[in-house]
């Protein structure tokens, strides 16, 4: 039996609760313990204080993920990721097996594929991104590094999503449409243009 991968999680929070049950499912990886700004439990796993040092958690393991949530803005995700890879830290891509990703698609690392999400064919999923629980990316979406789509978002053929957005449940993204950066769409919303860098769609 192939050796299961020892896994650090950064964040003990909600969203954490989420990431837990996909690693858990995937039968890949065992989480040795969970850091945050708190001491405690989070389900069956340790949570500690996480120290400034992050080379310190080296002799434990060098693959880790983070289970930070996103939703208003990606600046706490995308510079612990940052800092993360200037440590030499490995973040692999987690994929729920109730998900369904072409095989002529890439996903990237330190990207999280949720429960029942469906990838379709050629799409590029980009680094450190939430792809959340019942989305739908459909053919040809390029979705750039620190993004969220939330829970049953639907992103339609050959959509360009910029860095760091956030899509919010069960909302629309109608086919060919760019999505600037920093960018937040709320939730059931229905984006029929183009949206520029630094917008907000509510």
């Amino acid at each position: 039996m192939k050796e299961k991968i020892k896994l650090i999680l950064f964040g003990a929070g909600g969203h954490a609760l989420s990431v837990i049950d996909v690693i858990e499912s995937t039968n890949k990886f065992k989480i040795l313990f969970c850091l945050d700004n708190y001491e405690g439990t989070i389900g069956k796993y340790k949570v500690y204080k996480q120290r400034k040092n992050l080379s310190y958690y080296k002799k434990f393991t060098n693959k880790v993920f983070i289970s930070i949530g996103q939703i208003k803005t990606a600046k706490i995700r995308m510079l612990l990721y940052k800092r993360l890879i200037k440590n030499k830290f490995i973040l692999p891509n987690i994929i729920s097996p109730t998900a369904y990703v072409s095989k002529n698609s890439e996903i990237k690392n330190g990207t999280i594929v949720m429960h029942h999400v469906l990838i379709n064919s050629s799409c590029e999923i980009g680094e450190n991104c939430i792809i959340n629980s019942k989305s739908l990316i459909e053919h040809g979406v390029k979705i750039e590094n620190n993004c969220h789509i939330a829970t049953g978002g639907i992103i339609n053929g050959d959509c360009y999503i910029k860095k760091e957005t956030f899509i919010g449940s069960n909302s629309t993204i109608i086919q060919g449409k760019i999505v600037g950066s920093n960018s937040i769409i709320g939730s059931g919303k229905t984006l029929k243009k183009n949206l520029p860098s630094n917008s907000t769609y509510k």
